[in-house]
């Protein structure tokens, strides 16, 4: 059974999202997303400054599996990306929702983070794809 945690929301898309006490977003693929992949070993995330859309891909993730993209949860502005995970993708297996998360942005429309699901809407969705 994948890890849901309850304070993060949810896309359809299978990314997380986390609100920051400065109002930043932390983002990164869910468990289940991860665990559907299998061994990372690739992801190319996209450049500090950038300007994201949401619903629209910002990064790519490579395992021995597939390639699939990342989409932004939310629109807004890149502030950081997780340079470590690059060097060691494998962190995305491991802890997804820690250490594996990708990017942080800077929302451009708050509105945005109250479409996004919460643990329980993305639990019925995983059951329905199941």
């Amino acid at each position: 059974m994948s890890q849901i945690p309850q304070e993060l929301k949810y896309t359809k898309s299978h990314e997380w999202a986390r609100m920051n006490d400065d109002g930043s977003i932390t983002v990164g693929i869910t468990d289940h997303a991860q665990d559907l992949m299998g061994d990372m070993v690739y992801l190319e995330l996209p450049e500090v400054g950038s300007t994201l859309e949401a619903g629209k891909d910002c990064a790519v993730v490579e395992s021995v599996k597939a390639a699939s993209d990342v989409y932004a949860p939310l629109s807004g502005e890149v502030l950081e990306v997780n340079a470590g995970i690059t060097d060691s993708p494998e962190t995305v297996n491991k802890d997804p929702y820690g250490e594996g998360w990708m990017l942080r942005l800077q929302p451009a429309d708050k509105s945005q983070w109250e479409a996004l699901m919460d643990a329980s809407a993305y639990q019925a969705l995983i059951a329905e794809e199941s």
